[in-house]
């Protein structure tokens, strides 16, 4: 069955969708960048449509494509989009807060909304996406910090409601070598002094997080939901570092 990724092209996005490809899975893919979406698609050999996560029309119709190709139901939706504004709280506009607020919380939980009905159908999973942000103070990120928190009470609401038809499931990673992510990584001085502030002292690879959403979205969670779960190498939940 169907399997739509939002924010395919990027650095999770794209290791989600092969892993799906990989275990036989149908992935459906879904970015804003028409050349890289094809290409990926093609490689994959699966269906895809360019679209704005933002854009209700874009999202709507990604949705109703995603469901005419799994025959009127989807076996999942993974939510592999989000932002990193790091600005300190003197700075930060309103302007800030509610362009994070959207594009992180308020157009997945709409995409959601489009694709529930098919979801249920499927008795489908959706994979959301947090941050490590969320739940542990980092000077700067007021504002992707918020956001990212609205995204993990969004699940468990979510989950409750969806139930016992839809399981609904959010990963929070610590900092990831994506393409998103680049502009704290490409320093190495600054990239190994990250990596060091992690009981696991190394960055995150794309693919750590894409293993665990793609377990999420398969049978074998099929009693995992309302969950949120940490790939941050510890940084989360382990005192004593950075």
């Amino acid at each position: 069955m169907t399997v739509l990724v939002f924010g395919a092209t990027g650095g999770i996005g794209q290791a989600l969708a092969r892993r799906l490809a990989a275990r036989g899975a149908r992935p459906f893919l879904v970015a804003r960048g028409e050349a890289r979406l094809a290409a990926l698609a093609a490689e994959l050999g699966c269906g895809h449509q360019a679209a704005d996560l933002t854009d209700a029309a874009g999202r709507q119709a990604a949705v109703a494509a995603a469901v005419a190709d799994g025959g009127g139901s989807l076996a999942g939706l993974a939510l592999c989009v989000g932002s990193i504004l790091l600005k300190p709280l003197a700075r930060v506009t309103e302007a800030d807060l509610m362009e994070t607020f959207r594009l992180n919380t308020a157009a997945p939980a709409l995409a959601v909304q489009v694709a529930a009905p098919a979801l249920a159908a499927g008795r489908g999973a959706v994979v959301l996406f947090s941050s490590v942000a969320a739940r542990t103070g980092f000077a700067n990120h007021v504002a992707i910090g918020a956001a990212k928190a609205a995204v993990e009470g969004m699940t468990v609401a979510l989950a409750a409601e969806l139930a016992p038809h839809v399981r609904v499931n959010c990963i929070a990673p610590s900092l990831t070598r994506t393409a998103l992510a680049e502009p704290l990584t490409r320093s190495p001085q600054m990239a190994e002094a990250i990596a060091k502030q992690h009981p696991i002292p190394r960055l995150g690879e794309a693919d750590d997080s894409a293993a665990l959403a793609d377990f999420l979205l398969s049978e074998s969670a099929g009693w995992i939901t309302g969950q949120v779960i940490g790939v941050d190498g510890g940084r989360g939940a382990i005192a004593g570092r950075g």
